[in-house]
């Protein structure tokens, strides 16, 4: 019996660094830089179609991993003005849009294509994790990580 924990114990311990290197293994685009500029980019036409132009991103959280990404932006008119989700293009299509709104802010996952970012998912006034879903947490795991406790 002594061998099976042992060895187990070992397996365990040789497991540790390569999870805490996995902890770490995501990094945020610096302001300024054409990868984070590249990101944005690929957010704004899902933000423009859903709240109207102009738009611009307060992010909150920016990870990048290889070729996954998480966002989360908080929208805003160009000098900081409030969106206000019953004047929006959404609520145009669909007036129960506004009404379902807590607030603006937009979560996505990307994935690059190529020399291209592309958003595979995202929603915006989202009142849970909704990328914290089983599918979304082992495909994008490096940068959701911390909601992917379940």
């Amino acid at each position: 019996m002594k061998p099976i924990i042992c060895a187990a114990a070992l397996a365990f311990a040789t497991l540790m660094p390569l999870g805490a290197a996995q902890a770490e293994s995501w990094y945020e685009p610096q302001r300024g830089t054409q990868e984070r500029r590249d990101l944005m980019d690929a957010l704004r036409p899902h933000a423009w179609w859903t709240l109207g132009q102009p738009v611009q991103f307060v992010v909150n959280d920016l990870r990048v991993s290889g070729e996954r990404a998480f966002a989360s932006v908080s929208p805003q008119r160009p000098g900081g003005g409030a969106i206000d989700p019953a004047q929006t293009p959404a609520a145009a299509r669909d007036p129960y849009f506004a009404e379902d709104m807590w607030d603006v802010d937009m979560q996505a996952v990307l994935m690059k294509s190529g020399n291209v970012w592309v958003v595979v998912d995202h929603t915006f006034g989202a009142t849970d994790a909704w990328w914290a879903n089983p599918e979304h947490c082992a495909e994008w795991y490096n940068v959701i990580r911390d909601a992917c406790q379940y």
